[in-house]
C-alpha cells in the first residue's frame, strides 16, 4: 500500500487535510508524522501549514526538520500547502524578513494594503475566499478544468525568481504565482482540502504522480 505522510511541526488543521486525502484515495495509508525517519520512510510528503513564516521556522529549526524537508523534497514526490508552499521560498517579509527552506528561489511578499478592483473598489487583505486559478500544463492538473475555482486564505503571495518555476496564477486583482512545481515538488498557496471537487482531484493526482513532468 503506497503511503503519505502529511508533516506535524505544530501548525495548521491536519486533521482536514488527512480526511481529504483518504476520501480522495482510500486505499493510500494516510499519516500524521513528526518524526524524521517517519518522514523518510513515507512514499509520499505533504508539507501544510497556517499561520506565521516565523513560528513555522523555528518550529522546523527546533524540531531539526528543515533539513529532513529539504532531503525529501529532493527524492519524493512532495506537496506543499499554503504556509507549507511559502516555507519552501527563500524568505518572506512577514516578521521582519525570515529566511526560509530555499527550496525555490524568490520571495515572499505582502499584498499592498492599498489594493483596488477595475472598479476602483479596495479589496481586502487578507485574500480570502474562492478564486480562479489558471494553470500551465502539469499531471497534477488531470481532469480539473482551466480557471477552476480554489480557496484561499492569505495575507502573503510568493514571487519566484524563475517564471518557470510558476504552473499556476490567479488574479487579486494582478496575477501572482498560485502554484509552483519542479521536478517531484509541486506546491500551491489554496487549500486543497477545502477547495471541494476541484481540490479533492488535484489531492487524487498527487497520491497517483510518480513525481514526474
Amino acid at each position: 500500500m503506497s503511503s503519505v505522510a502529511v508533516i506535524d511541526y505544530g501548525m495548521g488543521n491536519l486533521h482536514s487535510i488527512e480526511k481529504a486525502l483518504q476520501h480522495a484515495s482510500p486505499h493510500v495509508d494516510v499519516q500524521i508524522v513528526s518524526d524524521a525517519a517517519d518522514i523518510l520512510l513515507a512514499d509520499r510528503i505533504v508539507f501544510p501549514g497556517v499561520g506565521a513564516i516565523r513560528d513555522c521556522m523555528q518550529a522546523l529549526d527546533n524540531s531539526g526538520l528543515s533539513s529532513v524537508i529539504k532531503d525529501v523534497a529532493k527524492t519524493k514526490p512532495f506537496l506543499g500547502i499554503c504556509l507549507g508552499m511559502q516555507a519552501l521560498l527563500t524568505d518572506s517579509e512577514e516578521n521582519n524578513n525570515t529566511v526560509c527552506l530555499d527550496v525555490f528561489k524568490g520571495h515572499v511578499k505582502h499584498f499592498s494594503l492599498d489594493l483596488t478592483d477595475d472598479e476602483g473598489n479596495r479589496l481586502k487583505i487578507p485574500h480570502m475566499g474562492w478564486n480562479k486559478v489558471t494553470y500551465k500544463n502539469h499531471p497534477l492538473w488531470q481532469d480539473i478544468p482551466q480557471n477552476s475555482r480554489f480557496y484561499f486564505v492569505h495575507s502573503y503571495y510568493i514571487k519566484p525568481d524563475n517564471e518557470i518555476d510558476s504552473i499556476a496564477s490567479t488574479d487579486y486583482p494582478r496575477p501572482f504565482t498560485s502554484a509552483l512545481a519542479k521536478d517531484n515538488i509541486f506546491a500551491v498557496q489554496f487549500h486543497p482540502e477545502k477547495s471541494q471537487s476541484a481540490g479533492l482531484q488535484l489531492l487524487k493526482n498527487f497520491l497517483s504522480w510518480d513525481g514526474k513532468d
